[in-house]
């Protein structure tokens, strides 16, 4: 009953104040403009970052109650990438580009506090000895690091099409939470649940035809968040096969991602220079409608999730 009263909290918290916040963006004109690349043709706010992570924070502190070292660290970290986000987002509007160097240092900052904090990859279970591999600490922080950014940047590299990032993140993220509950990890399961509310509340106006966005400062919340519950979750004491848990739950957007980074390295072209690669503009302009794009990859996410769950059974 907690988990639930804590997504119906969530929930029902981003439903309702993101009308308010929609009409503030508005009003301020932090709004994300069409241009050549984008799909939508009216201007449409871009708070709905914001609103989730008012949501989270103060279910947070409603549901988890914990205040220690790394509850700081959460909260330091998210915030920090929910506001270079922000500070991103707000470049858009006035169609300049931030530069990248400071998104960069921002978010390996936040990874290097959440792995101070004591939320580290350190190993895992040879399944053939069942020795467990303890790696060494420099590259405990390399992986823990790498994870940390790579997830955020692959969720943000997602959010192109109404519903698209929202909708994976929630799938995703209600997997870590079964992955948790199976694991006897509460406070991941809590983490977990969060999210899901405050993704499924945050689409009631983000599906087709959207209005609103998460911004840069939403996507790099959620996939920040989802990579930190991982960590803490479903990568503790982990076997070498069921480490692919985590890594099929956001099998989508880690799988896209690395065969668009790869195709721009090829190419020549900046990582970070957005164009229309991932696999839902291919999809867009094969035929289908945007729709039947997200109705798709939602089902792709899926089936990687169920895998993911399926290994989790077989404890291996």
């Amino acid at each position: 009953m907690k988990y639930f009263a804590a997504f119906v909290t969530a929930y029902l918290i981003v439903r309702l104040t993101i009308p308010y916040f929609r009409r503030l963006s508005i009003k301020i004109d932090f709004v994300d403009r069409p241009t050549e690349r984008k799909i939508h043709k009216e201007p449409i706010s871009l708070f709905g970052g914001v609103a989730m992570y008012t949501a989270f924070l103060f279910c947070y502190f409603l549901f988890i109650h914990a205040f220690n070292k790394t509850s700081i660290a959460i909260l330091l970290g998210s915030f920090s990438i929910l506001l270079i986000g922000m500070v991103d987002d707000w470049y858009k509007t006035r169609k300049k580009e931030f530069p990248v160097f400071p998104r960069l240092w921002i978010q390996l900052g936040a990874a290097a506090l959440i792995y101070k904090s004591g939320i580290i990859f350190y190993g895992f279970t040879n399944p053939l000895t069942h020795e467990y591999i303890l790696l060494p600490t420099w590259l405990q922080f390399i992986l823990t690091i790498t994870w940390i950014f790579g997830v955020t940047t692959v969720i943000n590299f997602s959010d192109g099409m109404d519903g698209l990032a929202g909708g994976i993140s929630a799938i995703s993220a209600s997997t870590l939470f079964i992955v948790a509950l199976a694991k006897g990890q509460f406070d991941s399961a809590m983490l977990s649940i969060l999210l899901v509310g405050v993704a499924l509340g945050f689409l009631k106006y983000n599906k087709y035809p959207a209005q609103i966005f998460m911004g840069d400062s939403g996507a790099n919340f959620l996939g920040f968040m989802l990579a930190v519950i991982s960590l803490d979750g479903a990568f503790k004491q982990a076997t070498f096969i069921s480490i692919s848990i985590p890594v099929l739950a956001l099998g989508v957007p880690i799988f896209d991602n690395i065969m668009v980074v790869f195709k721009r390295f090829l190419e020549g072209k900046p990582v970070y220079k957005a164009d229309r690669s991932q696999i839902h503009y291919r999809l867009l302009s094969s035929g289908l409608n945007q729709k039947q794009v997200v109705a798709f990859l939602y089902l792709i996410s899926v089936c990687f999730s169920l895998t993911s769950i399926i290994l989790l059974l077989l404890n291996v």
